[in-house]
C-alpha cells in the first residue's frame, strides 16, 4: 500500500469528507495527542464521523488518573460537530470497553454500537469493528495484553522526550515502537494474521469490507477481493481515512505543527441511530 498521504493545511484552512474514521486517540494517557487532535479536528469537518474505538483509555485512567483540560477539549470538539449536524457513531474498543454495556443507546447525540454496518457513496458495504476480538491475546490473556500496555506506554513516553528534541531542531516525528513493530519478525506475522482473520470475518458476513482499529498500523488492503481498512491510530502515526465523496477511500496523515484550537460558538441538533451490525 502506498504510504499515507501527509496533510499541512494553512491556518485558516479547512477540508470537508463525506465520513472520518478515527480510532486509538487514548484519551487519558499521557500520549496522547490531545492538542493535535483539536488542531485537526479544527480543519476537518464530514456527514458523518465513526470513532472506531479507544478513544478513551480507562485501563490506564484505571491504574492512573490523568485528565487534562485539552482531553476535555477533545470531547467537547466531537459533541459540537454532533450539534452542528454531524452524524457519530462511536464503536467502542478493548481500552473504552466500560462503553459497551451502552450499545444501542445515544448520549448527547453520539450512538453507541458494538459493531456496525457502513455504506459508501460508491454502494459498498463495510464492516465496522475496533478490531480487539480477533487479537488472541487480549482475548485470552489479559494480564499479558496488560503488560504490553505498560510496555507500549514506556515507548511513548521515550517517543514523547525524544520527539521534544527533535521538533526544537527542525526534524519530524520519528516513532521507535511504530519502526520495531516493522522490524520484529513476530510483530509482523501479527500483523499478517489480524488482517487475515477481519477479512475473513468480512467475508462471513457477506461485506465488501471491513474497516477497524487497535493495531494502530494504518493501511487499506485488498486481500482476496474484501477491502481492509485500518485506521491506524492519532497518538504515534496521527492517521485516519476518510471518505471522498465518490466512495474512495483513503488513508491521510495529518501532521501540522502542534496548536492549539480556538474556542468555537455553539450550535444545537439531534441525530438519528446506528443500525448494529
Amino acid at each position: 500500500m502506498p504510504r499515507p498521504r501527509e496533510i499541512q493545511f494553512g491556518a485558516s484552512a479547512a477540508h470537508r469528507y463525506r465520513t472520518i474514521f478515527l480510532s486509538d486517540m487514548h484519551l487519558g494517557t499521557r500520549g496522547c495527542q490531545a492538542h493535535l487532535i483539536l488542531d485537526f479536528l479544527r480543519h476537518n469537518d464530514a456527514d458523518a464521523f465513526y470513532l472506531v474505538g479507544d478513544i478513551i483509555d480507562g485501563w490506564r485512567m484505571k491504574a492512573s488518573f490523568y485528565w487534562p483540560q485539552s482531553h476535555n477539549d477533545v470531547i467537547q470538539k466531537l459533541l459540537r460537530k454532533v450539534r452542528r449536524g454531524a452524524r457519530m457513531v462511536f464503536v467502542p474498543g478493548n481500552h473504552d470497553e466500560f462503553a459497551r454495556q451502552f450499545t444501542g443507546l445515544t448520549f448527547g447525540g453520539v450512538e453507541i454500537a458494538r459493531t456496525a454496518k457502513y455504506v459508501a457513496a460508491d454502494g459498498k458495504r463495510y464492516l465496522v469493528m475496533h478490531g480487539d476480538e480477533f487479537d488472541v491475546v487480549v482475548r485470552h490473556s489479559k494480564w499479558l495484553a496488560y503488560l504490553g500496555d505498560w510496555a507500549y506506554d514506556f515507548a511513548i513516553f521515550v517517543n514523547t522526550h525524544f520527539n521534544a528534541v527533535r521538533r526544537k531542531l527542525g526534524f519530524p516525528y520519528w516513532s521507535f515502537s511504530a519502526w520495531a513493530k516493522l522490524k520484529v519478525k513476530n510483530a509482523v506475522n501479527f500483523i499478517g494474521a489480524f488482517e487475515e482473520a477481519l477479512a475473513e470475518e468480512a467475508r462471513r458476513r457477506g461485506v465488501d469490507g471491513i474497516i477497524c482499529g487497535h493495531i494502530h498500523h494504518p493501511t487499506i488492503r485488498d486481500l482476496d477481493g474484501i477491502t481492509y481498512v485500518n485506521t491506524g491510530d492519532f497518538v504515534e502515526s496521527c492517521s485516519y481515512v476518510v471518505e471522498h465523496q465518490d466512495g474512495r477511500l483513503e488513508v491521510l496523515r495529518w501532521s501540522r505543527p502542534l496548536a492549539t484550537a480556538a474556542p468555537e460558538a455553539e450550535a444545537e441538533e439531534p441525530i438519528g441511530a446506528v443500525e448494529a451490525a
